[in-house]
């Protein structure tokens, strides 16, 4: 697993930088104002499952699970750090798949 670096996209823009889905997972700081860009380069599709911390007023937790078709990309977010954030203030992002996909957290400024 490793822990990814939020970029700030500022008004002036961004041009983020990718790095390769890591096969355990990725987490990454969330100030509540985080998104999370998931491109998908592989064959196949993949589900991204982002972990729910809290339990809801029925005991349970609902994971955030968004499908990327092959070839495409998704924009995941805003992540509320109230539902998402662990106890030491992370997002614990999974995959189906890594092959051929690169990922970035991107928090507004």
């Amino acid at each position: 697993m490793a822990q990814l670096n939020p970029q700030s996209m500022q008004a002036s823009g961004l041009s983020p930088t990718y790095v390769a889905a890591a096969g355990g997972g990725d987490s990454f700081a969330n100030d509540g104002n985080t998104f999370f860009h998931v491109k998908n380069g592989g064959a196949g599709a993949i589900d991204v499952t982002i972990a729910s911390a809290k339990t809801c007023n029925q005991g349970g937790t609902h994971a955030l699970v968004v499908n990327v078709p092959a070839g495409q990309e998704r924009m995941i977010g805003r992540l509320s750090a109230d539902r998402f954030n662990d106890a030491n203030g992370l997002v614990q992002v999974t995959y189906s798949g890594v092959t051929s996909v690169t990922v970035a957290a991107v928090k507004m400024a």
